[in-house]
């Protein structure tokens, strides 16, 4: 009898990536019956999931007792949170707490999170406003300390984001503004197409003994001149790159969170997105799936920067 693998999220980005893979992989797909969590099992992309053979089952995280339909007699879970959804960082520690609570009183064999480093602990307090790290490294340490066997997904930067990133000048020119510090040689930024390649860094997860370990879901590093390299390669587009002063920076973004994705950014010079930590053994975990680079992103959504 195949096992119960939950999916917290399975109609965004990173759960539905999870479940694609999990389907289209011959020997996972028959280990596992796989189902779906969401707040409305008749939207259209619960209902395309239950079409492919998805037990779709509505639940939240608001508590223990919302949360357990989704993990009643489930082997695996795999949870995301959403802080953007809410902002603030106490509903997301809260619902982490709680679907773990609920894994644990279920009998959970395996608990999956997509997780994120501390960065007020790994930059020494210097960056202390990354609340939507911050949350989710909370939330790790208490899976840690639940005692349920667990593993942690880190998704790098997510490439998705560079629609928004480069920016289309009146002139119709192409800019790239980041906050002062951030070198065009020296930050490290690890890449990630969380669409398509969580799967392939869950699935890691669910083939390896892994309790405890960190995986971190990233293609390679990337500096911001190689990105900007290859994606002229791609395109024949140049985008200047611009390191402009804190306060300016702060200005382009919505203010409730201008203070956060300005640090976010200043954190990929120092300490580093991972605090440094090397990506080859993340990457060792995949076997024979590789994960897309930022070259294969580029051709794939070129015309998304016309």
């Amino acid at each position: 009898m195949s096992k119960i693998f939950t999916v917290f999220g399975a109609t965004g980005n990173q759960g539905g990536s999870v479940i694609r893979a999990v389907l289209a992989d011959p020997v996972l797909s028959k280990e596992y019956k796989l189902r779906g969590v969401t707040r409305d099992v008749n939207k259209p992309a619960a209902q395309a999931l239950s079409a492919k053979g998805v037990e779709m089952v509505k639940a939240d995280m608001s508590s223990p007792e919302a949360a357990a339909p989704a993990v009643q007699g489930a082997h695996s879970v795999f949870m995301v949170t959403n802080f953007w959804e809410t902002m603030s960082d106490k509903i997301e520690i809260s619902q982490g707490k709680a679907v773990t609570d609920a894994s644990k009183a279920a009998g959970v064999k395996h608990l999956i999170f997509s997780s994120l480093i501390n960065v007020t602990e790994a930059s020494n307090g210097k960056l202390s406003h990354v609340t939507h790290f911050d949350g989710k490294a909370k939330i790790e340490q208490y899976i840690r300390s639940s005692g349920i066997h667990s593993t942690f997904v880190q998704p790098g930067v997510f490439m998705s984001g560079f629609f928004s990133f480069f920016r289309k000048q009146d002139d119709g020119s192409w800019a790239w503004a980041m906050p002062e510090g951030v070198k065009v040689d020296e930050a490290k930024i690890p890449l990630f197409d969380a669409a398509v390649d969580t799967g392939i860094f869950v699935k890691a997860a669910l083939r390896n003994t892994t309790d405890g370990k960190i995986i971190r879901a990233a293609s390679d590093y990337y500096t911001p001149s190689r990105i900007l390299s290859e994606f002229e390669q791609v395109t024949g587009k140049k985008v200047a790159y611009r390191e402009v002063p804190h306060e300016m920076y702060k200005s382009f973004l919505p203010a409730p969170a201008a203070e956060e994705l300005m640090e976010n950014m200043l954190l990929l010079q120092e300490p580093g997105y991972y605090a440094g930590a090397d990506l080859k053994d993340s990457l060792e975990l995949l076997g024979q799936d590789k994960p897309t680079s930022w070259k294969a992103f580029v051709e794939e959504n070129k015309e998304k920067w016309d």
